[in-house]
């Protein structure tokens, strides 16, 4: 992991993955210097070309590089670029100091041991660095690389290799927040002394006051068991550190059921109380397989869409990534190459069909499958570029494989009256380079953490069958 604490100026030399991972890598180091090989200049080259996200990034690179090198002589490429980053520093992170690019004219020589050979580029990298550090004294030479059996190698040769991960959110996804406080049975005891509580729309309302209340943030879910249970979200907070909780609804009962489906935990619950709220925008839901995160967000898409009318039609998303080998080309049109994708959908909507079908109550159930269907669109990450959606309930499923860019690429294309609910699990992370911390779907939920139209649920409990819970703890 890149350290900007580091007592000492450091030289870092850039693997092609670093770049093509993330573009804006070489503005990330703070007052340290960069050392690009020409063999990384090569490599980017021949990654150009395409429309992935990958060769989109490589061009993002070329185009800071240009700009770097605009008026500049082999003078001052030889005394290294000095780096002015175009980028606003991100929260929490302190304005950029400039440190010097420096580009690999002149050639750089080290003796590899004979079970390497030279011609590789991974190879031409570690003896280029190796080079490096044998000519470089007054301070230290590091190798960056996401490329983990290239740190080995440089590592066994006596370099300091680090990972790239100036884009991880967090240290640990343990200190991820969950979005659901357990409060202990005294908490009425120490903030009832102040107790406000009335009702609103048939609504429960009540304000708080006390020590706690300085943690909390909107859509915040609360929760007291024992004697006296209770189930809040908080609402709103105060300049006066008050905070607004509103009473959940209880969507465990009967009465309460979505589409002919009732939360089987109180995580679900919470769940159903964000995905029902018109005033939230933005939905995250995270848990294991089995957790129920695609059946109650299609339960409430549905009733939201066919019941209440509040969207026009539903939109589903993924990533398109294999567990296995690659079945190779899909004929048909978009539609029909995502359905294999979508396996988990056409699962819940039997499901959810088969409960309409023998539901009762005001809204006459007619709707079939094909009915269902006419008002889910699937559609392909490949195509979101550009688009915008209005008044759409948009669902993006396996969110974790989605890096941080990618996820905002798909935020940003809501329109007016649009909600987007974001599912996935970050211990199932299929891309290439992307870990728990550096997910995209960490990103948003760790960023959306406080805005009012935003909340956040983590699933803890499988609702599979006893055989999947079992499985996901043991195997």
């Amino acid at each position: 992991m890149i350290n900007n604490t580091r007592q000492r100026k450091c030289l870092f030399v850039l693997d092609t993955n670093v770049l093509m991972h993330d573009p804006t890598a070489i503005f990330r180091f703070m007052e340290h210097d960069l050392y690009l090989p020409m063999v990384v200049i090569e490599e980017l080259d021949n990654g150009k070309k395409g429309t992935s996200e990958t060769a989109r990034n490589v061009r993002q690179v070329s185009r800071f590089l240009d700009d770097l090198l605009q008026d500049a002589d082999l003078a001052n490429i030889n005394q290294g670029l000095l780096i002015h980053s175009p980028l606003q520093p991100r929260p929490g992170e302190r304005a950029s100091e400039s440190g010097r690019l420096f580009l690999q004219t002149a050639v750089e020589t080290f003796e590899l041991p004979s079970g390497m050979p030279g011609g590789r580029p991974d190879n031409q990298i570690i003896g280029i660095t190796l080079a490096l550090r044998q000519r470089i004294t007054d301070r230290e030479v590091i190798l960056v690389s996401k490329d983990i059996n290239l740190r080995i190698k440089a590592t066994a040769l006596g370099l300091k290799a680090e990972d790239y991960q100036n884009d991880q959110v967090l240290d640990d996804v343990s200190l991820l927040h969950s979005g659901i406080v357990t409060l202990d049975d005294q908490f009425w005891e120490e903030h009832g002394k102040s107790l406000e509580s009335w009702q609103e729309e048939g609504r429960s309302f009540y304000r708080i006051r006390g020590p706690q209340t300085a943690e909390w943030y909107p859509n915040l879910c609360l929760q007291i068991a024992g004697s006296t249970p209770f189930t809040g979200i908080v609402r709103k907070l105060d300049a006066d550190g008050s905070a607004v909780v509103e009473s959940a609804v209880n969507y465990q009962h009967e009465r309460q059921s979505v589409w002919g489906i009732t939360a089987r935990n109180r995580e679900q619950s919470f769940a159903l109380n964000h995905l029902m709220n018109p005033e939230v925008d933005f939905v995250t839901l995270l848990g294991q397989a089995g957790t129920g995160k695609t059946l109650i967000t299609l339960a409430a898409a549905l009733a939201l869409t066919l019941e209440k009318n509040r969207y026009s039609e539903i939109i589903m998303t993924r990533v398109t990534i294999p567990v296995g080998e690659d079945i190779g080309f899909l004929p048909g049109t978009e539609e029909e190459k995502m359905t294999p994708w979508m396996g988990a959908l056409m699962d819940n909507l039997e499901v959810l069909a088969k409960t309409d079908m023998a539901g009762g109550g005001g809204w006459e159930r007619a709707a079939t499958n094909d009915l269902l269907r006419s008002r889910i669109k699937i559609r392909s990450l490949n195509f979101m570029r550009g688009r915008t959606f209005q008044n759409k309930f948009v669902i993006i499923d396996e969110a974790q494989n989605l890096t941080a860019k990618q996820m905002r690429t798909l935020i940003t294309r809501a329109g007016p009256g649009t909600k987007m609910v974001c599912l996935g699990n970050v211990a199932q992370i299929d891309t290439p380079y992307l870990t728990e911390t550096t997910s995209g779907l960490t990103f948003v939920v760790d960023r959306f953490k406080g805005w009012p139209h935003g909340a956040h649920i983590t699933l803890a409990r499988g609702e599979r069958s006893r055989l999947a819970e079992h499985a996901a703890e043991v195997l």
